[in-house]
């Protein structure tokens, strides 16, 4: 039997910004395949290029070099085949959380009659446990309830993919454990194919089949993969008493930090240009002073206004 396609493959994938001595290599050498119904997490520190991934795999960004694949074929512009959540929720203030979650679901299913559309939004708002929120806008909602409608609202696209860029990060702890805990019973129901990005081992260990991590930028690459063979449904309080989770945490942790550690080493000889400025005399500075300080090589003869 042959293997099967991967629903998103990447192969030798890199993409920067700006041009010339100007030029960032944001992402390099990234070899990927993401398989039907795998919950995949990459974890990396902040600044490594996680968002820039996650643009790439939504088709909001194209590869500079290598290739980048949706089932077998290059990779289409964003659309709702692949979903995407962010960070800082992009919910309709002027919306509930009915019309939010609505709006995405016209779009995707025009051919549905009123009554199909409707009923469909109800169960990806009851999903979510926000049914005694329906009516509610935004600002009346905490930070974990709009998050959970801009979950809803990616799910009711009924997306082939769901990308998840950091949406726990802005939460407080409480927060973020509940929603971890919504995230992953909501995946149990569906086995959607979701690509979690997080700056947290320990999140990504709860949630996903497979961690990898990646390495800080620039030029930052995939580290290898890690497989997660935890039972689930996963107790968050039985895995800190586990020894497997732990190593499996020291390993991600210890690969993550000597890769920073080399990433270090390799830019601890650059020279850095700092601009010669003169410290102010602040017995006597004048508003020319404050606005304009002075380089070594400016004219220091006139003598400051008292």
């Amino acid at each position: 039997m042959p293997p099967l396609t991967p629903v998103i493959e990447l192969r030798d994938a890199a993409r920067g910004f700006g041009a010339g001595a100007a030029r960032s290599e944001v992402l390099s050498g990234l070899n990927l395949d993401l398989h039907e119904g795998e919950f995949l997490a990459i974890v990396g520190f902040s600044g490594s290029g996680k968002t820039t991934l996650i643009n790439l795999l939504a088709g909001l960004l194209a590869p500079d070099h290598g290739t980048l694949k949706l089932d077998g074929r290059p990779m289409p512009e964003a659309g709702p085949d692949r979903a995407l959540v962010f960070q800082n929720y992009s919910l309709l203030p002027w919306l509930t959380v009915y019309g939010n979650i609505a709006l995405a679901v016209d779009r995707v299913f025009p051919q549905w009659t009123a009554a199909q559309r409707r009923a469909h939004v109800e169960r990806y708002i009851a999903m979510v446990n926000l049914t005694p929120a329906r009516d509610k806008r935004p600002r009346q909602l905490s930070g974990g309830m709009r998050q959970r409608v801009a979950v809803a609202r990616a799910l009711a696209m009924e997306p082939r993919v769901l990308l998840l860029d950091e949406p726990l990060g802005a939460l407080d702890a409480l927060t973020r454990a509940t929603l971890q805990d919504e995230i992953s019973r909501i995946w149990q129901e569906n086995k959607k194919t979701v690509v979690l990005i997080t700056n947290d081992p320990d999140e990504a260990i709860l949630l996903a089949d497979r961690v990898i991590p990646l390495s800080p930028g620039p030029r930052a690459t995939f580290g290898p993969a890690f497989a997660i063979d935890i039972p689930r449904p996963r107790d968050r309080l039985a895995l800190n008493h586990d020894a497997h989770f732990k190593r499996m945490r020291k390993d991600i942790l210890d690969w993550l930090m000597s890769s920073s550690g080399r990433k270090s080493a390799h830019t601890a000889g650059r020279t850095l240009r700092l601009p010669a400025l003169v410290p102010e005399n602040l017995d006597h500075v004048t508003w020319v002073d404050r606005a304009f300080p002075r380089r070594r090589s400016a004219s220091t003869t006139s003598t400051p206004t008292p």
